[in-house]
Parts: C-alpha cells; sequence; structure tokens
C-alpha cells in the first residue's frame, strides 16, 4: 500500500466558478481529526496566522485543509468580484472537497472575517462538527472601517487599501454585507464552538468578540496583549496551545 502524501497541493472549484487553491497536511499515523481553515480578509493561506496554527493542528495528530479565498494567493478568480458570500461559498466548496479526500467530517476554523465566513457557512452545513472563530466580528458592516467613505458612490470598482496592500472591490460587495445576518447564525449552531479574543486587538474589539461568542452559546479565551494577527510568537504560540486543546477536549463533545 503507497504511504499517504503527508503535504499534498490540489485545487478545487469555488463558488465564483474558478479553480482554488488548497494544502492539506497530514500528521503521521492515524489522524484523529480534520480541521479546515478560513484566513482573513486579503490574507492568504500562507500567512503565519494560518500556517502556525496549522503545524500545531499536525503536530497534535490533525489533518489541516487550508486554501485560498477566490483571487487571493495562488487561488485563481478576481478578488474585486468577491464578497462575503463568496466567501461562504468557497467554504462550503472546501468543506465538499474535504469529503471527496475522504478527511471529513471538519472543525471549522476562520480568523477575522475568515471566522465570521465561517459561522455563516457552518450554519448550513452538517459536516461541520465544530466552529473555532479568531478575532471575528459579529457583524460584517463592521469591515466597513476599511473602505473609503466615497464608496457607496463608485459605479464599477473603488480602492480598498489593507495591510499596506491596495486591492479593488466592486459595489456590489457593499450590497452584500446587507444580506447576511452573523448573530442570527450564530444563534442556530447546535455545537461546540469557542471564540478567541486578541487582548489588544486594534481592528476587532472586545465587544464584537464578546457579542458572537454570546449569541453562539460560545466558549471564549482570550490571549491577552496579541494584536490581531497574533505576530508576536509567544502570542501565537498561546493561541495554537488553546485552540488544539479546546478541539482535542471539547470539539467533539
Amino acid at each position: 500500500m503507497t504511504a499517504p502524501n503527508l503535504d499534498e497541493r490540489l485545487t478545487f472549484i469555488g463558488a465564483a466558478g474558478a479553480p482554488l487553491s488548497a494544502r492539506i497536511r497530514r500528521p503521521e499515523g492515524v489522524a484523529r481529526g480534520s480541521v479546515l481553515m478560513a484566513h482573513c480578509f486579503t490574507c492568504s493561506k500562507d500567512l503565519h496566522t494560518t500556517t502556525r496554527l496549522s503545524k500545531a493542528f499536525v503536530d497534535a495528530g490533525w489533518i489541516t485543509f487550508s486554501f485560498d479565498f477566490t483571487g487571493l494567493g495562488e487561488s485563481e478568480g478576481s478578488f474585486t468580484d468577491s464578497s462575503v458570500s463568496t466567501n461562504v461559498g468557497d467554504l462550503r466548496r472546501g468543506a465538499v472537497a474535504m469529503l471527496e479526500q475522504r478527511i471529513g467530517p471538519c472543525l471549522l476554523l476562520g480568523h477575522s472575517l475568515g471566522g465570521t465566513a465561517a459561522v455563516l457557512a457552518a450554519a448550513s452545513l452538517h459536516t461541520v462538527d465544530a466552529v473555532i472563530c479568531i478575532a471575528s466580528p459579529a457583524d460584517v458592516q463592521h469591515i466597513r472601517h476599511l473602505l473609503p467613505d466615497d464608496a457607496a458612490d463608485a459605479t464599477e470598482h473603488f480602492p480598498i487599501c489593507v495591510g499596506g496592500r491596495p486591492f479593488n472591490l466592486a459595489p456590489q460587495f457593499l450590497a452584500d454585507l446587507d444580506e447576511h445576518d452573523v448573530l442570527a447564525a450564530a444563534r442556530t449552531l447546535d455545537r461546540p464552538v469557542l471564540v478567541v479574543e486578541a487582548g489588544d486587538d486594534a481592528i476587532v474589539g472586545r465587544d464584537q468578540t464578546g457579542a458572537l461568542a454570546a449569541a453562539a452559546g460560545a466558549d471564549l479565551a482570550v490571549v491577552e496583549g496579541a494584536d490581531h494577527l497574533f505576530t508576536a510568537r509567544d502570542h501565537a504560540r498561546q493561541l495554537a496551545d488553546i485552540v488544539v486543546e479546546w478541539a482535542s477536549r471539547d470539539a467533539t463533545r
């Protein structure tokens, strides 16, 4: 019998019809479960926040499945035409791809807006056993602080700058924000949920993570002193310890 590839690259078709780049990392031996990972807004599966968490899960015996949302990282498609809805759709397609690879059902983990999309996706995904949201807003409207004041007047697209990098978004991105009630979706999650708060988060505050945890009936953990991306290695290690321990103990309760 051929040994499984412990680090595999693959593609699957996302919600907008474009091929999305994914990576499966496997532990040696029998896995204790699998994790579908959603990165933050305008980020990628290769951001340190995601890769450090993936390594921690694999070291603890889990399979991880990470991918780039439409138009980001190594995935194809147009980021300009993306939205919260396409992110949610990409996550649903990712969960299906995991089943096709025979590594589901799964735990669904998302960082920042990826965690918010994870809540919206999990509400209609019966193959998700548990949800972890890291520094995630409770309302998709929270992202408006990143948008220019005249975004609503744009007819074709408008520019944004995130982390010093320029992007364009189409007007339908704004209209799509009105289509999602994250707190209502969180209240329907009849499975274990963990919300992790970054103690010194200047992007998503305690009011947002607290509201999300309350709506989902979630466990709430805080990494004191951490910024939104858990940049410091000590904070990243604390985050990894929290989510892996919780998943190993509570995600299957």
